[in-house]
C-alpha cells in the first residue's frame, strides 16, 4: 500500500493518542466505583451505561456540529472537555459528581471522535477511488492505532493505581492535555473537500433510511456485548482469582491481536467476505465468547484455571471486533447522504448508545440476580444472533483479490 497522505496519518496517531489517555482510566472505574465509593452492582452499571450514552448517543450531536463548523474546533474542544472531566472524576466522591464527570467524559468523547472518524472513513474512500488500495485496510489501520493506545493506556494505569485512582484520572487528563497541544499545531484549518453544511432534513432523512438504522442497531447489540469487557468481566475475574489484578494484562491480550492481527485479518476477509458477512461472522465470534463463560461457569473453576474462560471470551470478542468493526465503519459512507458523513457517523453510535443505555442496568441488575452462573452469560450470548438478522442486504462489487505479498 502507498505512503498515506500527511492527513490521514495525523488521524491514525490522534486515534492512538485518543486511546492511550482514556484506557488508562475506564477499565479501573468499575472496582474504583463499587469498591471505593461503595456503589450497589445497578448503579454502577447505570454509570457505565450513562457514560457510553453520553459518548455514543450524542454523537449525532458531535456529528453535526463537524458538518457544520468543520473538524477543527470541534476535536479542540472535545479535548477541553476531557481533560475537565478526567480532572473532575479524579475527585468525585459522591454519585452525583461522579454522574457528572462521566457525563462529561462521554460528551467529550461525542465532539471529538465523529470528527476524527468520519473523515478517515471520508478520507479512506477517497484513498480508494485514486487507487491508493482498499478502505477497509486504512480503517483497519485506523483501528490497529486504537487498540495499540488500549493495550498501553491500561498497563499505564495500572501502574498508576499503586498511588491511587486519582493518579490515574490526572495521569489520563495529561495526556489529553499532550493531544490538544499537538491540534492547535497541526491539524489543519480547511480540509480540501469538506465544505461546511447546514442541518437541514437530518433527523428526516435518518429516520427514513431503514437499511441505516437496522446497521445501528446490530452495532448497538455489539457495544452492548463489548461494555461487558467493563462490568461482567471484572465480577468474573474476582471470582475467579479474588482480585481484578489481572484485568490490565487480559485487555493487553486484546490490543496485542489487534494490533498483530488486524491487517492480516483485514486483507482475508476483504478476498472473502463482503461487509455484511464479515459483520455477521463477527458477531457470531462475539456470541461464542460469551457461550465459553456460560458452558465454563458451572464448575466455578478459580486460580489460573479460572481465568481460561475470561481469556477466551477476550480472545473471541477481540477476534469479532477485528471482522465487525473496519467493515461498518467503511459501510456508512455507502449509506449517508451527501454531505454529511459527521452526521451519519455520529448517527452510527448514537442509536447504538441507546441500545447500550437500555441493556447496561439491566445487565447489571442481571448479575446480580442470583440466578443460575450460566443464565446470565446465556443471555449475553443469545443477543449477537439476534443481531445478525437485523443486518441489512449490502450492495457492493464481489470482494477484492488478495493483495501480492509484495504489498503486504
Amino acid at each position: 500500500m502507498p505512503p498515506l497522505p500527511p492527513l490521514l496519518r495525523l488521524l491514525i496517531w490522534t486515534q492512538l493518542a485518543f486511546n492511550i489517555g482514556f484506557y488508562a482510566v475506564l477499565p479501573f472505574l468499575a472496582e474504583h466505583l463499587g469498591t471505593a465509593i461503595g456503589m450497589a452492582g445497578w448503579l454502577v452499571g447505570l454509570v457505565l451505561g450513562l457514560r457510553t450514552f453520553s459518548q455514543q448517543g450524542l454523537f449525532v450531536v458531535g456529528g453535526a456540529l463537524v458538518d457544520r463548523y468543520g473538524i477543527r474546533p470541534v476535536v479542540l474542544a472535545g479535548c477541553a472537555l476531557r481533560i475537565a472531566g478526567f480532572a473532575w472524576l479524579g475527585w468525585a466522591e459522591r454519585t452525583w459528581a461522579v454522574i457528572g464527570a462521566v457525563l462529561l467524559i462521554g460528551f467529550a468523547a461525542a465532539l471529538f471522535s465523529p470528527a476524527v472518524e468520519s473523515e478517515v472513513a471520508r478520507q479512506a474512500v477517497r484513498w480508494e477511488e485514486a487507487g491508493g488500495g482498499s478502505r477497509t485496510r486504512v480503517l483497519a489501520l485506523f483501528s490497529v492505532a486504537g487498540q495499540a493506545g488500549a493495550f498501553v493506556g491500561p498497563l499505564l494505569g495500572a501502574l498508576l493505581l499503586a498511588v491511587d485512582f486519582r493518579a490515574v484520572c490526572l495521569a489520563g487528563a495529561a495526556v489529553f492535555v499532550l493531544v490538544l497541544a499537538g491540534h492547535l499545531r497541526l491539524l489543519p484549518q480547511h480540509i480540501p473537500g469538506r465544505k461546511p453544511t447546514r442541518p437541514r432534513g437530518g433527523p428526516g432523512t435518518l429516520a427514513r433510511n431503514r437499511r441505516f438504522l437496522a446497521l445501528c442497531l446490530a452495532y448497538g447489540v455489539y457495544l452492548l456485548a463489548y461494555n461487558q469487557l467493563y462490568l461482567a468481566l471484572p465480577l468474573e475475574v474476582e471470582r475467579a482469582v479474588g482480585s481484578q489484578a489481572p484485568l490490565a494484562w487480559l485487555f493487553a491480550l486484546s490490543s496485542a491481536l489487534v494490533v498483530t492481527a488486524q491487517l492480516p485479518v483485514t486483507r482475508w476477509a476483504a478476498a472473502r467476505l463482503d461487509l455484511r458477512r464479515s459483520m455477521a461472522a463477527g458477531l457470531l465470534l462475539v456470541s461464542a465468547g460469551f457461550a465459553a463463560v456460560a458452558a465454563a461457569r458451572p464448575a466455578a473453576w478459580t486460580g489460573a484455571a479460572g481465568l481460561l474462560p475470561a481469556a477466551g471470551l477476550v480472545v473471541l470478542l477481540t477476534l469479532g471486533q477485528m471482522l465487525l468493526v473496519p467493515a461498518v465503519r467503511a459501510w456508512v459512507p455507502d449509506l449517508a447522504e451527501e454531505g454529511r458523513p459527521g452526521l451519519y457517523t455520529g448517527a452510527l453510535s448514537s442509536v447504538s448508545g441507546l441500545v447500550v443505555l437500555a441493556g447496561s442496568a439491566a445487565t447489571g441488575s442481571l448479575l446480580d440476580a442470583g440466578l443460575p452462573a450460566a443464565v446470565p452469560w446465556l443471555v449475553l450470548a443469545a443477543l449477537p444472533p439476534a443481531a445478525v438478522v437485523l443486518l441489512p442486504r449490502h450492495r457492493s462489487a464481489p470482494p477484492e483479490p488478495p493483495a501480492p505479498a509484495a504489498n503486504r
